[in-house]
């Protein structure tokens, strides 16, 4: 989960968490909830506890996320287009070309910081045993290395030119700062880095 303060106040909360008395205590220490972002369609499952918690938060999801949640009353889908409130503080890009799962990409500009959810998985591995760091390495998913998982890059064997106009569009932002769900923060030179994890695109 990741968590913005935005320029108005109020927080934007992308990919939310199991809710729990501590993470509600916590929140509501930062700010008002306003903005509660599903980004794929395997980062919505709490939602309804968010939703139950801050009934004036406006949700928002992919249109695949839509599809699957009928249980939850969406604001409006995420797409490319500027009309979100939450423009003057992060931009977007709906990063597309594979048939398996679409997720929208954000850029808070000014941190400088791109948030991912699955298009990037960098993990450091020292929890994982000798075989789990042998697989996590071999589907390019161990820091300091670390790429958008291979059954979701193989899946975009037709659309790599829709990818790569997609990835300049990140690139275009110049990043300093990458936060993903899965793994390690890149801190510095983000852009760099993208520009490694998606070598596979050349």
């Amino acid at each position: 989960m990741t968590v913005v303060r935005l320029s108005s106040g109020d927080l934007w909360i992308h990919s939310p968490i199991k809710l729990s008395e501590s993470v509600i205590e916590k929140i509501d220490s930062l700010g008002c909830v306003k903005y509660l972002i599903a980004p794929n369609h395997l980062h919505h499952l709490f939602l309804s506890s968010w939703v139950a918690a801050y009934p004036n938060a406006e949700v928002y999801g992919t249109n695949e996320v839509i599809k699957k949640r009928s249980d939850i009353s969406f604001h409006a889908s995420l797409d490319n287009s500027k009309g979100y409130a939450w423009a003057p503080d992060i931009e977007q890009e709906l990063f597309s070309g594979s048939p398996l799962m679409e997720e929208c990409v954000f850029y808070h500009s000014s941190s400088r910081t791109l948030i991912v959810t699955d298009l990037v998985e960098n993990f450091s591995g020292q929890d994982f045993n000798y075989w789990q760091r042998v697989v996590a390495k071999g589907v390019g998913i161990l820091a300091p290395h670390g790429k958008m998982p291979l059954d979701w890059r193989l899946s975009f064997m037709f659309g790599k030119a829709d990818a790569r106009k997609h990835l300049d569009r990140l690139l275009s932002w110049k990043p300093q700062l990458l936060v993903m769900a899965h793994g390690e923060i890149v801190t510095e030179n983000a852009g760099e880095f993208l520009q490694q994890s998606f070598k596979w695109l050349a």
